[in-house]
Formats: C-alpha cells, structure tokens, sequence
C-alpha cells in the first residue's frame, strides 16, 4: 500500500460544531489564550483552566465526526494512512481511523504535573482540583500549551518523509511546527491542501490546491486518491 500522511487542523472538526482554537481577536470563546492555554495561566488559576478544558470536552462529546473525518477512516481500505493532527478531539479515532498522531495533546487525557510521562485517560468530561496522579501531584489535561515543547513532532516528521501522497486540510498553516511538515515530504510526492481560506505553502512541487470544505473537498481528494492509487 502506497503511505498517505494528512496534517488536519481545526476547519475539519469545526464542521462538526467544534469551535477553531483561535480568532481573529485573539480569544479562545472569550478566554484570552494566555489565561487558558500556557503553563503561566495554569500557575496563576488552575480552576479556570480545569473548567475551560471541561466545557471543550464536554461539548466534544455532544458532536459527531463529519463526512470529512468518514472518508480519512475509508481511504484506510486503499492506503496506509496516518493522521498527523493539530486538533485535541477524539473526532478521527470516532470516525474508524486508526493511526492517529496529536501534536497538540488530547481533550480525553490528563498528566502529571510532577511526571509528564505519566498519561491517563478522562473518564467523562470532568477533571478536577485534587485529581492526583499516584505521586500525588495534581492532574492536568495533556494538551501542549504555548511555550511548551511539542514532543511528537519528529514523529510527525518522519512519517511525512515516506509520504507517497500529503494531505493538509482545515488548517491555515500558519501554526508551527505542524506547518513546517509539508517541507519533509519528498519532492515527487503528490500533495493536496483543502481549505476555505487556501494558505500560502510556498514553491513545493506536485501541489494540488483545493479551495472548499473539508467535507465536500474530501469527496474530490478521494475520488483523485483512487484514481492514483
């Protein structure tokens, strides 16, 4: 099988209902992103930040996975597929797919604030003031903060050096390190980006731009995939 490597950002899961991160006014739903979404927010009121997350997961469990996210799982039966994701839903795994990576950390896990290896899963939607982790210290959700190091990106970057085929869609390319990806796929591999809002990508070779949805322009880069294949 031929390797698809997608980079997803928020325009996908935001057809599901799920706000995107940011606006243009700086806030995340009203919350300024220093306060809810950087280690010195934490330090300053970890109840906040607790609810903030809360009420993400909370409404993430509320949503379905679109037909954008449908099609990801369905192109696993012609490709090997992996999922590089800035998105922190469950929306691809609830969807069927299978290979997932989450630069940016998971809604749906907490870690230690002693420990950062020590991950568990969120049963529900709840984290709390005086969730511990077994060293006693206090759980936090596992989401990549700004000023916080993204771990999994040489992962990342690894499997886009064997893309046959690379995917970008519903992200504006303008968050890194995730939009540096596209610069470890190899010249001759085909690359598709899928927006609303095309980004700029720069002078990359074998680029196929499509300017829609994730949803309907899903549909086209799965009718070209298998026309490929």
């Amino acid at each position: 099988m031929k390797k698809l490597v997608v980079l997803s950002g928020a325009g996908i899961s935001a057809e599901s209902g799920i706000p995107t991160f940011r606006d243009a006014n700086g806030l995340w739903e009203g919350f300024r992103v220093e306060d809810v979404a950087s280690p010195e927010g934490w330090r300053k009121d970890p109840v906040l930040v607790l609810d903030f997350y809360n009420q993400r997961r909370k409404r993430a469990l509320e949503v379905n996975p679109n037909r954008g996210h449908m099609i990801l799982a369905e192109l696993e039966e012609h490709f090997d597929v992996t999922i590089v994701t800035q998105n922190v839903d469950d929306l691809h795994e609830r969807a069927g797919s299978t290979h997932v990576i989450h630069l940016h950390g998971s809604l749906f896990e907490s870690r230690s604030t002693k420990n950062a290896t020590l991950v568990y899963p969120i049963e529900g939607w709840e984290l709390k003031i005086g969730d511990l982790c077994p060293l006693g210290s206090q759980l936090r959700p596992n989401i990549v903060w700004f000023g916080e190091s993204v771990p999994l990106i040489e992962v990342a970057a690894h499997h886009a050096m064997d893309a046959d085929f690379f995917l970008v869609v519903g992200t504006s390319m303008a968050v890194y390190p995730a939009a540096g990806l596209i610069s470890y796929v190899p010249s001759d591999s085909i690359k598709f980006i899928v927006d609303p809002n095309l980004p700029e990508v720069g002078k990359f070779p074998n680029v196929r731009m499509i300017q829609d949805k994730a949803s309907t322009g899903m549909e086209i880069v799965q009718r070209e995939l298998l026309a490929l294949k």
